[in-house]
């Protein structure tokens, strides 16, 4: 109803059940992808770490989520090995998977990059070198505001939680900044910057502020954020010839909103239609027509 036909979630063992009951259609949702776990320094030697991505293949993961660096609130440091990730990410490319990588520092992410990964999330500390490696090597961007806005308007509400300390809130405070920065330079440079948001608690329905973020704070035209979210987001998730985009033989998503969204970019606010493959799942009628 928020006006996502298409989601990619990353982490939660639950996901299997729910994306396949939204494929069957026996509840209203958007098509879900899904890595029903995620890969992290702490799961093993790189031989544990393939069988873990063959095992999860095998349970029908639809892509592999590594963390190659610590949280923001920790600094962003590289946490797992070079060897750990040549592991996943070189195991992933072998199933047939695509496999995302949580890196906020320049070392996690380029170790990811040459291992084969396909798409950084975060990257906050990316300097323009690893930015130029991501675009010569094709691998896609996700720096998210939305989350980190979340955060800082929820603090109360997550303070006192493993590292949602004081220290760990100046972190995402100063990473507002760093994001607009890496935002603007990823683009100045090129790289394919996808859709995403980070959600968590709070954020969930509110996901189309990051179009208004990336606009307001990133820099970006109306039209190069939309596009994030639709044609380039299908290409990340290797669904360009189903998804992200209007053409004979596509699913016949379409999402209409309140206002024009090129002039305003707030009107993705205001969703009024939304079509996903042919079914109508919301029509609001504009109560100005006489129609």
């Amino acid at each position: 109803m928020g006006g996502f036909t298409t989601v990619q979630s990353v982490g939660a063992a639950g996901d299997a059940d729910f994306r396949d009951m939204i494929a069957k259609d026996s509840i209203p949702g958007p098509r879900l992808l899904t890595s029903l776990s995620q890969i992290n320094e702490n799961s093993g030697t790189p031989d544990e770490i393939r069988a873990l991505v063959d095992k999860l293949k095998s349970q029908g993961a639809d892509l592999i989520k590594l963390f190659a660096t610590a949280s923001i609130r920790d600094g962003g440091k590289m946490t797992m090995t070079v060897d750990q990730i040549n592991a996943t990410c070189g195991e992933a490319k072998r199933m047939g998977l695509r496999a995302i990588v949580h890196a906020h520092a320049p070392d996690g992410a380029r170790a990811a990059i040459m291992a084969g990964c396909t798409s950084i999330e975060h990257g906050t500390f990316l300097d323009d070198a690893t930015l130029t490696l991501m675009r010569d090597k094709g691998v896609f961007f996700d720096p998210n505001f939305l989350v980190l806005h979340n955060y800082l308007d929820n603090k109360p509400k997550f303070l006192g939680i493993g590292n949602y300390n004081e220290e760990g809130f100046a972190y995402m405070e100063k990473g507002l900044p760093l994001v607009a920065d890496v935002y603007k330079r990823a683009r100045k440079l090129h790289v394919k910057i996808a859709f995403g948001t980070d959600a968590v608690a709070g954020s969930h329905g509110r996901n189309a502020e990051e179009f208004i973020y990336r606009v307001k704070d990133g820099g970006d035209t109306p039209m190069d954020a939309l596009t994030s979210g639709t044609s380039v987001s299908a290409e990340s998730l290797g669904m360009a010839d189903q998804i992200g985009s209007l053409a004979p033989g596509m699913e016949a998503d379409i999402v209409a909103t309140r206002g024009n969204p090129l002039d305003d970019i707030t009107a993705v606010r205001k969703v009024a239609f939304v079509m996903k493959h042919g079914k109508v799942y919301k029509n609001v009628p504009d109560a100005a027509s006489p129609h």
